[in-house]
Formats: structure tokens, C-alpha cells, sequence
């Protein structure tokens, strides 16, 4: 099998501490905030979303649903063909036809015209985050690499943080709509200071690096990750990870705009405040799992979210915002894990991996997503508390498998 790169010459990287440097992180910085706040803004007017179109929570779940799932198969597939395209060029237009997507979902005169533009949206975005890292990797020189990949993953995390908390403040001042076409406007913003800061040719070699790759080599490729030991059950990791992540944070607005709590949208807008903490978590449990192993930690995280899960069932508010600080520092653990892992056991092909992890994680956020709706219909939170702690069960005997697998290759 082919290897994932060819290593250029020295002196084709760009360098750490140059201007082209700073322009690619701060560029890529802009395009995680741009894809994740406008994959994630209606998350918190969910609640709003259901009344204002007579739906019931697991209906109107499905406008984050489709987007992140057709997020997943974009994403699967948009690594392989932007090999030997102008990644650049495909990374704007990406951000920018999202963008407009969001605005045309603001103004649908009906629920399937809005849905209809978040799955474009979700089908658009996959060409960005499929093609930042491996532009990153591609033009960074590897002592620089570790920084901007941070600092795209750090956009990431802001602009999921601050997408939900501004479409949360601007619906309650201005409504859902009003909302909504603002979050794409000012994802079209950061998608032309994007193309203005990334450089046009900063290694022009590197995107023809496997031009002659075809169809074969990929699908070689991916049957081979799913036939490594440890991977599936990594990517099965992901799938039901996110899936109770991203329930939680679904259906919690519908819950705190209940009695006793009542919430404004504001309000609910701030309990996505706690991403903070996953900001903080993912380097931490990098470290630890340098020291420790990577399945001790896996375990610890999964370990961490059932205990985040369990104390929201705790009545007061305090209680609540307690468990889902634990609950996002525990996800962030263990995703930050088991990512890391794939790459580590994709002896080849990492991008591959990858895309097939990714696949995995987008679908828990869709399909898991989703389905938390019905358990929050049929036996609100104490149901859905019983879904999420099902899944976590079976993400901890994939974590304690790993961990098997893993003291054995060492004996």
C-alpha cells in the first residue's frame, strides 16, 4: 500500500515564524470557526424551531441531523477527491456556498425547504474539514505543524462554542430567522478573510503529490483499516460517543425552557459556555495519555461522561450545569483518545482512517441524535438518561477491549 505523503525537500515547507506562517494558521483558524458555528447554530433554538413549525422535538432535531449527516458522507468522500485540486480554492467555495446555504434555510417558507438547506449545507462543509489537515499537513513545516493544528482545532471548538451562544442571543432579541441569516452572513465574512489570508501557492507541488492515486486505491484503502485489530472498534467508539453528546445538548434547551427552570434563549444559549472545558480537556488528556496509555485515559473519559450523564438527573440548575461540565470535559477525554489512537494504529493511510472515523463520529451525531428525541418524547430526561447511559455502557466495553488489545501487544 502506498504511503499517505511523499516528504519534500526542506526547503519547500513553510516555515515557522514567517509571514505565509502566521497567514495559513490564522487562515485555518477562521475555517474551523466558520464550519462549526454554522453546523451547530441551530442546535440551541431547537425548542423554538418545534413551535414555531408544530413538530415535536425529534422532528425538529433533524436540522442539525441531516446536516451532520450529510456532513459525514461529504466528508468521507471529499478527502479523496480534492487529491491533485486547488485545496484552497475548494476550502472557500466550500465555506462560502455553506454559508449562503444558512442564509436560505433563515428565509424557507417551509420545514422541508429548510431542511433541504441544511443537508446542502452539511454535504457543502465536508470539503472543509476533510481538506484543512491535510492542507496543514501538506504545507507546514513539521516543527510549526503541532501550533496550527491546534489552532485550526481551536477554531473548531470557538466556533462551536460561540455559534450556539450568538444564534442563542440574537433569537431572543430578534428571532430564529433574523438569527439564523446572521450566522451566515458572518460565516461568509470569515470565509473571504479566509481566501484572503491563505497564501495562493505556498508548496504548489504538494496537491499532485498522489494525483495518480484512483477508486482502487481508496477503496483499497479503507478495506484495510477496517480489517486493522482496534480500528473498528475505535470508529464504533465515536459513533456512540458523539451520538450521547450531542443528545444531551439537544434536547437540555427543551428541558431548561421547562418549569422549573425557564430559561430564556440567552440563558440557554450559555450552558454551551462549557465547551471551555473541552478546550482544556483535549490537550490534557493528550498528556496524560502520553504517560499513562491511551486506554486508561479512553476508560477514564467514557468513566467521566456517565458520571456527568447521571448527575443531570440532579434536580436543581447547579446540578444540571454541573453534570454537562462533566459530562463535555469526559467527551473531549475520550474523543481526543481515541482520534488520536486511529492515527497511531493507521500504520499507512491515515487520511483514510481518518475520514472512516470521522464517518463513524458524524453518524452518531445524526442518526443517535435523532433517536435521543424519541426517549425524550416518550419518558423525557430520566429516558434519554437511560439511552445515553446505554451507549456509554457499550462505549466502555469497546474502551476495556482496546485496553485488552493493548496489554497484550505489549506482553
Amino acid at each position: 500500500m502506498h504511503s499517505d505523503s511523499v516528504a519534500p525537500p526542506a526547503s519547500t515547507w513553510v516555515q515557522v515564524g514567517t509571514p505565509a506562517y502566521r497567514r495559513i494558521s490564522l487562515a485555518l483558524f477562521l475555517a474551523g470557526f466558520a464550519t462549526f458555528s454554522l453546523l451547530y447554530c441551530v442546535q440551541p433554538v431547537l425548542p423554538e424551531l418545534a413551535g414555531y413549525f408544530s413538530l415535536g422535538a425529534a422532528g425538529s432535531s433533524l436540522a442539525l441531523s441531516v446536516t451532520t449527516g450529510c456532513l459525514a458522507v461529504a466528508i468521507f468522500v471529499a478527502g479523496a477527491l480534492s487529491e491533485g485540486r486547488d485545496q484552497r480554492r475548494l476550502m472557500f467555495a466550500s465555506m462560502a456556498l455553506a454559508a449562503l446555504c444558512n442564509v436560505l434555510a433563515a428565509v424557507a417558507p417551509t420545514w422541508g425547504a429548510l431542511l433541504a438547506a441544511r443537508a446542502l449545507e452539511g454535504l457543502l462543509l465536508g470539503g472543509v474539514p476533510a481538506v484543512a489537515m491535510a492542507y496543514l499537513s501538506n504545507h507546514i513545516h513539521p516543527r510549526g505543524l503541532g501550533f496550527s493544528m491546534g489552532l485550526y482545532i481551536g477554531g473548531t471548538a470557538f466556533g462551536g462554542m460561540a455559534g450556539r451562544i450568538g444564534m442563542s442571543a440574537l433569537a431572543d432579541h430578534f428571532g430564529w430567522r433574523v438569527a439564523l441569516a446572521t450566522m451566515g452572513v458572518l460565516g461568509l465574512v470569515a470565509a473571504v478573510g479566509f481566501v484572503l489570508l491563505l497564501p495562493r501557492a505556498s508548496r504548489p507541488g504538494a496537491p499532485a503529490v498522489r494525483r495518480a492515486l484512483g477508486l482502487r486505491y481508496h477503496l483499497g484503502a479503507w478495506r484495510a483499516h477496517l480489517q486493522t485489530p482496534g480500528l473498528p472498534l475505535l470508529f464504533a467508539s465515536g459513533f456512540a460517543l458523539m451520538g450521547v453528546f450531542v443528545s444531551l445538548f439537544n434536547y437540555a434547551g427543551f428541558r431548561l425552557a421547562l418549569p422549573p427552570y425557564g430559561l430564556s434563549q440567552t440563558q440557554i444559549g450559555l450552558v454551551f459556555s462549557v465547551y471551555l472545558f473541552g478546550m482544556v480537556a483535549s490537550p490534557m488528556a493528550g498528556g496524560l495519555a502520553d504517560r499513562l496509555g491511551r486506554a486508561p485515559v479512553l476508560v477514564g473519559g467514557v468513566v467521566l461522561m456517565s458520571a456527568g450523564v447521571l448527575l443531570t438527573l440532579v434536580a436543581p440548575l447547579a446540578g444540571v450545569m454541573a453534570g454537562i461540565a462533566v459530562l463535555t470535559f469526559g467527551f473531549f477525554v475520550a474523543h481526543a483518545v481515541a482520534s488520536g489512537w486511529v492515527g497511531r494504529l493507521a500504520l499507512q493511510s491515515k487520511g483514510h482512517a481518518s475520514s472512516l472515523y470521522l464517518l463513524a463520529y458524524y453518524l452518531g451525531s445524526s442518526l443517535l441524535g435523532s433517536a435521543g428525541g424519541w426517549f425524550w418524547e416518550h419518558g423525557r430526561w430520566p429516558a434519554l438518561v437511560v439511552f445515553s447511559l446505554a451507549l456509554l455502557a457499550g462505549a466502555l466495553w469497546l474502551a476495556l477491549r482496546l485496553r485488552g488489545m493493548a496489554d497484550a501487544a505489549k506482553g
